[in-house]
């Protein structure tokens, strides 16, 4: 049985043989979470994979508050209605409502990211060339992770205008471009994490933190801590980067292998691994003002 459906990239597919369905948005190079508060910063827009200790914005507005729930939601559907497709036509006409469900609320957050080039043009403006980092590596990583996120914006709207028939322009060639973007942001990431990662460990076991470990327990702790939200959005980018992978136009590794259960697995994971950074992160927050 197949439904028609689209993609979070505005891609139209056919349910269940080849779903394309939320697609996230592409992540900003440090790819952690800004989602604290569960509402988007002031300086970046909603990413999927933000930056740490981002400010919450003042009076963001309630539907920034409501997209990683749309997400998480959607990408559920995906999995349970993968699941149901592939356990025979008794479930089948369930599972086929449910991705369609989960592709609606894919077009309802590409209609919301209309709203976030300018918020990505501030925050991209703000970092600059990252003049304030110490490490050479996270500077240059961050900054071609900001610009990959910044020419997604436009790639992306562009198709999703053609496929809403507003511009007389080949969609394919737009969502593919914005896709390709979303998956260099995504890698750029990653590297930067388990660079990020490797330094702090190497800090951590250093003799000169030996010798001091009259550092205090507070220091250490937030390194510690820093080390387990870094390794959190790494596996949350590798899972997206998967999923990237998997829409870009068959050929490339394994463009379009995926079933879409395991589109909805590894977009749930990310999720969720997001609103666990999200909701720790808030709680520090609130120890911090306490």
């Amino acid at each position: 049985m197949q439904v028609s459906g689209r993609s979070e990239l505005g891609c139209s597919v056919m349910l269940p043989m080849d779903t394309v369905v939320f697609l996230y948005i592409p992540s900003s190079s440090p790819y952690f979470i800004n989602l604290f508060g569960f509402c988007r910063s002031q300086e970046t827009p909603f990413l999927e994979a933000p930056r740490p200790g981002a400010p919450l914005r003042p009076g963001a507005e309630p539907a920034d508050c409501l997209l990683p729930q749309i997400r998480t939601l959607g990408y559920c559907c995906q999995l349970v209605g993968g699941v149901l497709v592939e356990q025979g036509p008794a479930r089948a006409d369930v599972g086929a409502r449910l991705l369609a469900v989960s592709s609606q609320l894919s077009g309802c957050r590409t209609i919301l990211r209309l709203f976030d080039d300018a918020a990505m043009f501030v925050y991209t403006k703000q970092y600059g060339l990252g003049a304030e980092e110490e490490d050479i590596l996270v500077r240059c990583v961050s900054v071609l992770g900001n610009l990959a996120d910044q020419l997604y914006y436009p790639c992306e709207h562009i198709a999703w205008a053609a496929d809403a028939k507003i511009l007389h322009v080949d969609s394919a060639r737009w969502w593919v471009l914005s896709t390709a973007f979303w998956g260099l942001s995504l890698l750029l990431g990653i590297v930067r994490s388990l660079w990020v990662v490797l330094k702090l460990r190497q800090q951590l076991r250093s003799p000169a933190a030996a010798v001091t470990s009259q550092r205090s327990r507070s220091t250490r702790g937030a390194m510690e801590a820093r080390i387990q939200s870094e390794l959190m959005t790494l596996l949350s980018n590798l899972a997206d980067l998967a999923n990237a992978v998997h829409w870009l136009p068959p050929g490339f590794l394994w463009a379009g292998r995926f079933p879409p259960w395991l589109v909805g697995l590894l977009g749930t994971i990310s999720s969720l691994l997001s609103v666990f950074q999200a909701a720790r992160a808030s709680g520090w927050a609130d120890k911090a003002a306490s």
